[in-house]
């Protein structure tokens, strides 16, 4: 797929971005890899790592998703563009809700009009299940971004860019993550771990499984599906318990714009949802004109098929939560070790 291609991520110091490059350098030769990035001094602790000296098809470019016109330079000559740029912090996004919409919605339309401009090949961008009916500005702005990239197939042309997206849940170990968050508090020997509320629960994934999602959805993809994958749940009350057994649980109550339980595929969408073995689909609401409108099969073959009305993919009736090995087997995925106890109830 990215064999002697020209690939671009925006917002390439992140989390996902350091995991897609790692990924892509131990398993592709490409002609470019782009990070983009608003952040200096990221990119300069990055080069560290990939440096364009041990491996000559990285290059750096400093610019914001909000700058069309930089983005259109950096996309020149571009096959496979990954918009992974946005700003996520639920509450800082409820505090200022104008600075997210700049990045994350008006980004997300600089991001497709550059692309369409470059003459890109695909782009898929990542999502959130914050974003399937939402009730933050951090989801909304999301959900915005998703029906932009669905919507720019019926502007790219017959044979023009194809525009796709992936959404998923919480990842373990990103930054500003949950894991993370325990872990210091535990380090600082701290009385108790808060939780928000007793009953919430997320949907759980690694950095791996993401980029690998990612990437094979890149094969998948005819343009406007949003792509879900089928990913276990987690009780945050069982993860604290499976990280620090000892220490106790303190209710703090739920942060601004803050869920209970998350929703990958809601139930106004079911009559769009289709399931395929290991993710589901969600179809676009609208017709194009210059491509096909059937989503059953995609690229690679695969078949899917339509769930019942009325289903709801929701990460407190998901039919799989993890268990106290489970959570202790994810966290040891990102370096968190668990704390030694016998305590799990």
């Amino acid at each position: 797929m990215f064999n002697d291609k020209v690939v671009l991520i925006t917002g390439g110091t992140g989390s996902f971005g350091h995991k897609f490059v790692q990924t892509i350098v131990r398993n592709y030769e490409p002609k470019k890899l782009i990070i983009y990035s608003r952040d200096e001094l990221k990119q300069h602790e990055m080069s560290q790592l990939f440096s364009e000296t041990t491996y000559k098809f990285m290059r750096y470019f400093i610019g914001d998703v909000r700058d069309k016109e930089r983005l259109i330079m950096a996309m020149r000559d571009t096959d496979y563009v990954i918009h992974a740029a946005a700003l996520k912090q639920v509450p800082a996004a409820e505090y200022n809700p104008m600075e997210c919409i700049k990045t994350n919605i008006f980004g997300a339309q600089n991001v497709i009009e550059a692309s369409i401009f470059a003459g890109v090949k695909k782009v898929i961008a990542l999502s959130t299940d914050k974003a399937a009916s939402p009730i933050n500005l951090y989801g909304a702005s999301k959900l915005a971004a998703d029906k932009l990239f669905v919507a720019a197939n019926n502007i790219s042309g017959e044979s023009g860019t194809q525009f796709s997206v992936v959404r998923y849940g919480n990842v373990v170990g990103s930054r500003g993550s949950v894991v993370p968050y325990f872990k210091k508090l535990i380090e600082q020997n701290t009385e108790f771990l808060p939780i928000t509320h007793e009953k919430m629960t997320r949907f759980w994934i690694n950095l791996q499984e993401g980029v690998d999602f990612v990437i094979k959805n890149f094969d998948r993809m005819r343009g406007g599906e949003i792509f879900v994958p089928k990913l276990p749940s987690v009780r945050i009350v069982d993860l604290a318990k499976a990280m620090a057994p000892h220490i106790q649980q303190k209710i703090v109550g739920i942060r601004p714009g803050e869920k209970i339980h998350e929703i990958m595929c809601p139930a106004d969408d079911s009559h769009l949802t289709l399931e395929f073995n290991n993710h589901y689909v969600i179809q676009p609401s609208i017709s194009f004109s210059e491509q096909t409108n059937e989503f059953s099969i995609n690229q690679l073959g695969e078949l899917g098929s339509l769930v019942q009305q009325g289903f709801e993919y929701s990460s407190g009736t998901n039919t799989h939560f993890l268990d106290r090995n489970e959570i202790i087997e994810m966290n040891a995925l990102v370096g968190i070790k668990q704390v030694t106890s016998n305590a799990f109830a």
